[in-house]
């Protein structure tokens, strides 16, 4: 397996001149982004409504579709969940993304189309191991398996056609065959829902794999390396798996948990931060120790940004990656291939760098207060959260 590595490095710094030719030229991907968005989805019933038919360039789709939250798109979802297509989307959608409710809902129910799966989440894990490759030329992380820790992965039937679950279960249902040779642990155990009882299998179910990289919220990470020291008498990750080179986080800040993962792992390995959410794949760690992910601007999503202050006005200005300034508090408005259109996200982003553009997460919307004049974010206490078409589709030029 150790003759693979210099194979994989050479394929994945091969992909590099894909990444280099959007990250180095990102305000014109976003904008073939939003084109080739509005030219799908323009005899949809939203892009009917919205004549996406007649919109030439961004101003004009800034003008003609207004921002929304998840409760104002809620009844165009319902719908589709209940059976209807061409609604959002040109193409069936089947699955969606559960995920946690910051309105009035205990739950949002996020669109996953075939194009969300294929040039967002899959894409951009491509792109992350093509980066990672590039700093790492002697990596051996493909040699061994990936485990994969998540929390409920059940899989809910809406009909005999739509389901749902937590986005890492919708990944793990819909990823390519070959993908399950490099994760860990099986499929049946990684879609278990009742934690102690899946905590168990997945240390029985690990221990005995060449694990090279772990991928998972840090809290639920933390549960099971303990765990599995338990299992096995070891004093250190290292000495069960003494090939594991990377651990891949994200959704809540690592710093709280870092000093206790070196302790627990018991070596130096890579850490690695990614943004993806149920709506999208946004970025992840390009350079090691940089501050700042990388912003994915050519992953099937359209991205505004809107400063904090502009939040609960009647028509919210946004700005376009020209005009966005470094450590300025912006909520994320996205536009994407699942069906969401300038819908907000709910987090607040902050910018490290302005090219290549590079971002970290800095909390929710929601917690944003204005007090005294000055912008407050109140994050995680340390600054950092984490159908055919009916016609013939004419290309729309958004200038």
């Amino acid at each position: 397996m150790k003759l693979l590595s210099p194979a994989i490095s050479s394929l994945a710094r091969m992909r590099l001149w894909r990444i280099e030719g959007w990250k180095n030229n990102p305000v014109e991907a976003q904008r073939e982004v939003l084109q080739d968005l509005v030219t799908s989805a323009q005899y949809t019933e939203f892009g009917r409504k919205y004549n996406f038919s007649k919109l030439f360039n961004i101003k004009s789709y800034k003008q003609a579709v207004p921002i929304h939250e998840y409760d104002e798109i809620k009844p165009y979802i319902k719908r589709i969940m209940n059976g209807e297509q061409n609604v959002l989307w040109n193409t069936p959608v089947y699955w969606f993304a559960k995920s946690s409710g910051t309105t009035s809902d205990k739950s949002k129910f996020i669109p996953v189309s075939e194009e969300s799966l294929e040039e967002s989440h899959y894409k951009a894990a491509k792109d992350v191991l093509t980066m990672y490759y590039n700093f790492n030329p002697e990596s051996e992380l493909l040699t061994g398996k990936g485990l994969v820790i998540g929390g409920s992965h059940t899989i809910n039937r809406v009909n005999h056609e739509v389901q749902y679950g937590d986005l890492s279960a919708v990944l793990l249902q819909n990823s390519p065959f070959w993908a399950h040779w490099l994760r860990t642990p099986d499929l049946s155990i990684a879609l278990m829902d009742e934690w102690e009882n899946k905590i168990e299998k997945l240390a029985e179910s690990t221990i005995k794999e060449n694990v090279t990289s772990i991928s998972g919220v840090p809290t639920w990470t933390l549960v099971l390396l303990k765990r599995i020291l338990e299992v096995t008498g070891k004093q250190t990750i290292k000495e069960v798996w003494p090939s594991l080179e990377l651990y891949m986080h994200g959704g809540v800040s690592f710093t709280p948990y870092k000093e206790q993962f070196k302790k627990i792992i018991g070596k130096e390995i890579n850490y690695l931060e990614m943004y993806n959410a149920s709506e999208g794949f946004f970025g992840a760690d390009e350079i090691p120790g940089d501050e700042g992910m990388l912003l994915f601007v050519d992953h099937g999503v359209f991205m505004e940004f809107m400063p904090v202050s502009e939040y609960g006005k009647s028509d919210p200005m946004t700005l376009g990656l020209q005009h966005v300034e470094i450590n300025k508090h912006y909520a994320p408005v996205i536009s994407t291939n699942g069906g969401l259109w300038r819908y907000l996200v709910g987090d607040t982003i902050q910018f490290t760098s302005l090219f290549p553009f590079r971002i970290k997460v800095s909390g929710r919307l929601k917690h944003f207060i204005n007090a005294f004049g000055e912008e407050v974010i109140v994050d995680n206490t340390d600054k950092i959260r984490i159908s055919p078409l009916p016609s013939p589709a004419k290309k729309l030029k958004l200038l």
